[in-house]
């Protein structure tokens, strides 16, 4: 019983220094700016390493951690000549992780801003994210 009273208050604790134990987001997708690379973790193991494509020079593609704000499979962008953006787990404002049409890209930077993928990981990660909850995902982004 004390031992459960003490994980809740380090809980607690955690939650208000701006932290959430790891143990609750069941999926994490860590994309690394500086490697062009995202892993996905699922309950804490890593499934999966791909490359990915973040923002070309002059573009930037914003670091930090965030749950999926919405899901789109089929989305075009209002932004960018209606280009597709298949498989889209938006994550910040007009920032997602989306499948691209420029696969011999990917593994350097080439986007306006959002993390590409290849399309078939991109509905991988879609799915992934649509299974577990968004609620439940972490994005994270680092340089």
């Amino acid at each position: 019983m004390l031992r459960t009273f003490l994980s809740a208050v380090m809980a607690v604790a955690l939650l208000a220094m701006g932290a959430a134990p790891a143990a609750a987001d069941r999926l994490v997708a860590r994309v690394s700016i500086s490697q062009q690379i995202m892993h996905v973790y699922h309950h804490g193991q890593l499934l999966y390493e791909w490359p990915v494509s973040t923002a070309r020079s002059g573009k930037i593609t914003p670091t930090g951690t965030w749950r999926p704000q919405f899901l789109s499979r089929n989305h075009r962008s209002s932004l960018y000549n209606n280009a597709p953006m298949p498989y889209g787990v938006f994550y910040s404002g007009n920032y997602a992780i989306h499948g691209t049409d420029q696969i011999s890209r990917l593994g350097r930077p080439a986007s306006a801003g959002c993390v590409r993928l290849h399309p078939s990981n991109a509905r991988t990660f879609f799915d992934m994210v649509q299974a577990e909850g968004m609620g439940q995902t972490r994005v994270v982004v680092v340089r």
